[in-house]
């Protein structure tokens, strides 16, 4: 059954701190619910769903409901790393009409930047994973995994480093605007080329920052929102889906989001070019740019010229993108940002983001996630969002 309009987004937090050295990971989920539940005018009282990945301490949903005082009728605990949050609310909306819960609080929290996680140590699945004995030996980490997508693009398709810079000075341009964001000095296609190679062809300036923080949503039944004073932001369609490593035949062309995108607007009964909003997930630069083609903004192997020129900067270019700076330089917590972009795109259609840089009567919009690595094993979730 499409999910199309069953559901709507009543309540949205982004946690300030971008460092929190004195506080749990536990402490932040529960700061942000609040945060979520004062926005939309509803109170812990009010929720019986609860959503949550694998950035909650203990043992996920069952931890956390009791550590922020729930009484939930319905859990989901569902892990697909940084496109989880984006999976949760077509969980949530699919449990709102199942009459499973009516008010369905999702959080996320961490804090990657305390605990000096960089994304540049070898990642430590657990003995128990069964890519280990294939994988371990190698010393996969996440900026590799993502500079042999972008090298592979180059190859292919002619591909600059000069247009993959091009998204983090869009970015940057967004996050002067944010009080809150980290990086927020204005940069150039030459600084993005003169800031020191990561892993070729990736610069510190292609890759996202690491911080702490988090965030949260209340997704309800379209009565319940439409009792708040709050703008109604539907849930229009939604999609998901895994690309793994399909026994070593390996395709680097493409990214899940070519088949998560796919469901998304076919459910929503809209096209590309209906999108006024775009949130992206911009844990790398090429990130960005494998989405956007597989999305259907442009053609494969077009992505760097769409993105070129300022394309993708709000009242400059034809595109919007991640208005608040994003994960490239306003914030990436938990090392799983999907969240965020929820966040920024209910904004968007409520009309509450920056003067700056808000999208002139945005009716429509889109968030896309991705969790887990470009060039191995990924989630991508997409969701089409709709202002009333």
């Amino acid at each position: 059954m499409s999910i199309r309009r069953k559901a709507c987004i009543a309540g949205a937090f982004e946690h300030p701190t971008r460092k929190a050295p004195d506080k749990t990971v536990a402490q932040l989920h529960a700061e942000s619910a609040r945060g979520a539940l004062l926005d939309a005018g509803l109170t812990l009282q009010d929720v019986d769903g609860y959503f949550c990945a694998g950035d909650a301490p203990g043992l996920g949903a069952l931890s956390m409901a009791d550590y922020i005082g729930l009484h939930p009728r319905h859990v989901d605990s569902t892990d697909t790393g940084g496109s989880s949050y984006l999976v949760h609310v077509a969980h949530a909306a699919q449990a709102i009409m199942a009459g499973k819960c009516n008010v369905a609080l999702i959080t996320l929290a961490g804090r990657p930047r305390s605990e000096a996680s960089s994304g540049t140590q070898p990642r430590n699945w657990g003995p128990n994973v069964p890519d280990v004995p294939f994988e371990a030996p190698f010393g996969a980490v996440t900026v590799n995994m993502y500079a042999m997508v972008a090298m592979r693009h180059m190859f292919d398709w002619g591909t600059t480093a000069e247009q993959l810079a091009w998204i983090k000075v869009a970015a940057s341009h967004h996050a002067q605007h944010n009080p809150h964001a980290m990086l927020r000095d204005v940069v150039t296609v030459q600084d993005v080329l003169d800031s020191p190679m990561i892993s070729d062809p990736l610069h510190k300036l292609d890759c996202c920052v690491v911080s702490d923080g988090g965030g949260a949503l209340v997704v309800t039944r379209p009565e319940v929102a439409r009792a708040l004073k709050r703008p109604i932001v539907h849930v229009l369609g939604a999609g998901e889906a895994i690309k793994g490593q399909e026994s070593g035949q390996i395709d680097l062309s493409f990214s899940g989001a070519a088949w998560s995108g796919q469901t998304a607007f076919a459910e929503a009964g809209v096209t590309p070019a209906d999108i006024q909003y775009a949130s992206i997930y911009d844990s790398f630069t090429i990130t960005v740019l494998m989405q956007l083609e597989d999305l259907g903004f442009c053609k494969k192997g077009e992505g760097g010229r769409f993105v070129a020129d300022g394309n993708l900067i709000s009242g400059v270019g034809k595109l919007p993108f991640n208005t608040d700076g994003g994960g490239l330089c306003n914030n990436h917590p938990a090392n799983r940002g999907g969240i965020t972009k929820v966040i920024e795109a209910v904004r968007q259609l409520r009309g509450e983001a920056h003067p700056a840089v808000q999208v002139k009567n945005c009716g429509l919009a889109l968030a896309q996630g991705m969790g887990g690595l470009l060039g191995a094993r990924h989630g991508s979730a997409t969701l089409i969002l709709e202002r009333e």
